[in-house]
Formats: C-alpha cells, structure tokens, sequence
C-alpha cells in the first residue's frame, strides 16, 4: 500500500481529497500531529485557511469510514515555538523528518517544501493549485463592472459603469447561499496563496483582506458580521494624465513644483486612478517612484516599487523610504492620524509625497492635517489639492503661508498668520484658516453678507459670555470689525460689566475687539424707522454719501445691508465725507465692493 505523509499546504485549500479521489488503489494517509496542531490554532484564531483546513480533515475522516483509505496520525503536538515558527520552516521541517522516517511520499503544494524534500532525497509529489470549481468570484463581473456585493441569504450586487457614473444592479436572480460563498471564499484565499502575483494582507478573527490580481477583496464572517460577505472592487479602466487634460499651467505645477500633493474625492469618484496616471507620468519623465499602500491594489507599472505595510506597520515603512528618498511616494488611503504624521515626516525630509484621502469637499482634505500638525507647518507640507469628482479634475486648490489681517477685519493689531487657500486656476481667496482665540478656524471667504471674521467673533463672543454668566439672557451683534455690542435686561448688565469693569475687560481683551453693553429697550429705541435711500460716490481718498435735502442737518444712522456701520449729521446740501483710511471707511468700502446697499435711517 502506498504510504503519505502530507502537509498544512495541500489540506487548507482541498487539493488532497481532490488528489486522493483520483488513485486507483487504496492509499494510507499519514497527517503529522503537527500539521493539525497548526490548523487547529490557526482555526482558534479566526483565520479563514484554519476553518477551511478543520472542513478538510472531517472530509479525510469520512473517506477512511467509508474504506476509501487508511488515515492516520503520527508524532506527537509540536511545542508553542514550533507552531509560532510555522512561517520559519519549523512544521515542515517535522513533516520531512516523518515522510523520511515512514519511507513515505510527501505530499506538498509548498514549493518551498518541494525543494528542500528532494535535496534531502526525499519523494514528493507536488499538486498544484485546483482548476475547477463550480463558484468564482470572476464570474459576478463583466467588463463594466467596478465592485460585487455578494452576501449570504440576498441576491448578488454589481456596480456597473465608471467613477462618478455608476448603477447598482442585481447580478443574478437567483439569492446566494453561506455554503456558496463559503466555497468562494476558500477559492479565493487559495488562489492568493499561492500566486505569486496575489497575496493575503490581513487574517484577522472573522475577516480576510485579499488582494487577488487585481481584485481587492474584503471577505467578512461571523462573528465580525452577521452573515458571510464578500466585496470585490476592480479598477474599470486604466488612464494615462493625458486623458484627463490638465492645463498646462497645472501640468507646469505639477512637474516642477508641486512636492505635498492630496487626491481627494468621494468613494467611488475616481481617486485612485488618477493617482495611478500620476504615479506614471512622474515614472515616465525618470523619477524614482514608489507606492504606500494596504492593501497594495494600484495597478502601475514594473519600475514602480509597491510598498506594504511592515510587519502591519506603515510606520516601518516609512522609515524604509526614508532611507530609500525616492523622488515622489504615492500614499493611498490615508485615513488614520499616524498615516498622516508618516506623510508629514516624509514630505519634510524632502521627499514629493502624493496622498490619496477620502473628502466631500476639497477643503476637508485640508481640514484631516488640523489637530495632526502644527498649523504653520501645513503649507510646507500640502501645497496642492486635487479635487476628484465623477473621474475628472473637478478643481485645484494651493495653499500659501502669510502674516496678515484676516478678510474681515480691519485693525493692524489683528494681524496673525493665516493659511490663504486659493483656486489654482482664477486664484481667488476662497478660504482663510487662522487661530482665533484657542480655536483653530477654517473660514470661507465670500464677496456677499457679514465678513466671515466677524460672524466668527460673534461666535466667539456668545460662547465666552455662556462661559462666565450661564444664567443671563443676552444677545450678541458685532457691528463692526472692531466693534461689538451685548444686549442684555438693564438688572444684568452690572453683572456683565463686573466690578470696576473688570469682566468686559476680560472679554475685550479675549476676543480682540471693544465692547459696549446696551439694553433690550435701549435697542428697540435705536431701531430705524424709515428706510432712506442714499447714493454713494467713491472718490481717490474719500468715499462721499448724499442723503435727501430734507435730511440733511439732521444726525443719521447709516447701515450697510442689515448692519449698522456709524452715525452722522450730514452737511447743508446732504453729504456725509468719510476717509478711505478710517476704520469706518475701510468698512465702508468693503461693503460697497461686495454689492451690499448702504442706506441711512433717523
């Protein structure tokens, strides 16, 4: 009778029923207790090839009962070290000593194993890899296909279509089966083993993260999810940065100075993609490029290195390509705070960095440095923001480092570094990110309604008054950029003012600005009572109001819109002179470039 030793490799996957079903004559199998104690702890720690391997060793078991062949167990369990060794060569080692020691034929799908059996003079019998089986994930796709959703107990899904143009349809009628996607999953953690192109990035209790070709898989099990799962995604299609036709003021920027660039866009817009076509465009004009990534799924070309994480840290990795200094690194997926910290380091010691994040908005990618970095250092380290949306570029964004008076404000003692994010293409302002008080803010900034600095520092101001008097009922109104003014119940306000003042010094000096503290009644009497029309004249130095004669001699409340900007007695023939370089003719003049109606009210 023919005599086998077999070991994990050939059991995990079913190559050895398969095997065994096509001998003629009975076969007496010899399972080493070491490879059952490698299945079983790898079954014990929730890893898909363990229970696959367990499923294995029952089906060995019932072809013995029925006489199909002899099994057996041999040796004894391995040590703990052993089994920790596994990946060293510790298990194999003890199956080649018991094939030899049996004058048996060892079976094996390792090559690895296969190698060392025959230098040692060993027989083997190498099976590779099954061919057929009844389920594949690649029979969900077409070529359209961007992702399958197949889950146990509905019917499978597909996304069909290209980024940011996609429909979910049903794949088939028929609802899927746990034994079918069990043995979907099984084929597909097979197959990663043992091509070479292929591999498993995680194995966790419950979940497996596959990268197959160029399938990335996530296959999730009880007790992680509720039913077997399995999500597949492909990329559609493959650009080169041609197809995407940048301008050649962006292109100019990318070639030459763009060193911190972010990809950001939603799931499914084409992010990854695009940072695929970047990767080899830099690639193709002789820079050394490599990739971040886990798992490693970006579809580039041979002289673009792929990097994974280092023993599951990318933090290791980072220090690898720190010694490596490429010319540009492309980071996908960044979601965690050290993933940021790791392009941080990176792009400070000079080396381009191209990050791949998940944003609605082009801002927010902007927004996941806060918190993670000094706010100074964010410029030096992001200068450029690509937008994805529906595979295109759908806008640019540059940031830039500056001292200045924030959009809004008007006093030079307000002056403080600001981050100006600006549109690649017009170069308009469109946001302003600075520190005001502790808070670190993101503020747009729009040509129409109340300066986002102001509505900032009422903000502001309502959260410090809240703070020191919870109890009292006030409202705030800034009416000007260095002015405030807290309504409150005359009996309150000695409360807000505090002893000698002390308390609205406090605040004064909190916020940066004066305050005044009115009554309720004090404003209802202020409100205005007639809308008067006014025409406004901008000269060199001076910006000129004209009121209506019969107003004219009379004090006057002027307003800009809702707001109230200052009073005046216009002259004899109805005008009212204020210089440019006041604070209320900066206000002024501000409110009138941004289209807002000035008018005037007794």
């Amino acid at each position: 009778m023919k005599v086998f030793v077999v070991d994990t490799s050939v059991i995990v996957d079913g190559r050895l029923t398969q095997f065994l079903s096509t001998l003629r004559e009975k076969a007496r199998v010899v399972i080493p207790e070491v490879v059952v104690a490698e299945i079983e702890h790898q079954a014990n720690q929730g890893k898909a090839i363990g229970h696959t391997g367990l499923e294995e060793l029952k089906k060995l078991r019932e072809m013995a009962d029925k006489g199909l062949i002899e099994l057996d167990f041999h040796g004894v369990r391995p040590e703990l070290w052993q089994i920790r060794g596994a990946k060293l060569g510790e298990i194999d080692s003890v199956v080649r000593e018991t094939a030899k020691e049996l004058d048996a034929a060892l079976v094996t799908g390792d090559r690895v194993q296969r190698d060392v059996a025959i230098a040692k003079g060993i027989e083997v019998i190498f099976l590779s890899a099954k061919k057929e089986l009844r389920h594949r994930l690649e029979d969900f796709f077409d070529e359209t296909t961007m992702s399958v959703h197949l889950k146990a107990g509905l019917r499978p899904l597909a996304k069909k279509g290209k980024p940011g143009e996609w429909r979910l349809v049903v794949a088939r009628d028929e609802v899927l089966t746990d034994e079918e996607l069990a043995e979907i999953a099984d084929d597909i953690v097979e197959r990663a083993r043992r091509d070479p192109e292929s591999f498993i990035e995680m194995d966790e209790p419950g979940a497996t993260v596959v990268q197959l070709r160029n399938y990335r898989i996530v296959i999730a099990k009880p007790p992680f999810a509720d039913r077997i799962e399995i999500t597949a995604v492909r990329p559609v299609a493959k650009l080169s940065i041609e197809d995407y036709k940048l301008s050649d003021k962006l292109l100019e920027r990318l070639k030459d100075k763009a060193q911190g660039v972010l990809i950001a866009g939603a799931p499914g817009e084409g992010k990854t993609t695009f940072a695929q076509a970047l990767a080899e465009w830099y690639a193709s004009m002789g820079r050394i490029v490599k990739t971040m990534e886990k798992p490693r799924d970006l579809q580039v070309g041979e002289e673009i290195t792929q990097y994974t994480a280092l023993n599951g840290k990318m933090e290791l990795t980072g220090d690898i390509l720190l010694l490596v200094r490429p010319d540009y690194t492309i980071f996908d997926e960044m979601r965690k705070t050290s993933d940021f910290k790791i392009y941080s380091d990176l792009r400070l010691a000079g080396v381009g960095m191209v990050g791949v994040v998940h944003a609605t908005k082009p801002i927010d990618a902007v927004q996941r440095f806060i918190g993670r970095v000094e706010l100074g250092m964010i410029p030096q380290i992001v200068d450029t923001v690509i937008f994805i949306k529906a595979g295109k570029v759908a806008k640019v964004l540059t940031l830039e480092y500056l001292v200045k008076v924030p959009s809004g404000m008007s006093e030079e003692d307000l002056a403080r570094p600001v981050i100006e994010v600006r549109d690649f293409e017009t170069g308009e302002l469109e946001y302003e990110i600075y520190t005001y008080g502790e808070e670190v803010s993101v503020v747009p900034v729009k040509k129409e309604g109340k300066a986002p600095a102001l509505k900032l520092a009422e903000k502001r101001l309502k959260q410090e008054i809240k703070k020191f008097l919870p109890d009292v009922n006030t409202e705030v109104e800034i009416v000007s950029p260095h002015k405030a003014v807290i309504y409150a119940d005359e009996f309150d306000i000695p409360a807000i003012i505090g002893k000698k003042g002390k308390r609205i010094t406090d605040l004064e000096k909190r916020i940066g600005i004066s305050i005044d503290v009115k009554s309720f009644a004090e404003r209802e009497a202020a409100k205005p009572r007639e809308r008067i029309p006014i025409e406004v004249e901008e000269k060199k130095k001076t910006i000129v109001l004209y009121v209506p004669a019969e107003h004219a001699r009379k004090p006057l409340k002027f307003y800009g819109g809702e707001q109230y900007i200052f009073t005046a007695t216009p002259s004899r023939k109805g005008l009212v002179k204020v210089s440019k370089n006041t604070p209320i003719g900066r206000e002024l003049k501000r409110l009138i470039d941004a289209g807002i109606e000035i008018w005037a009210s007794t």
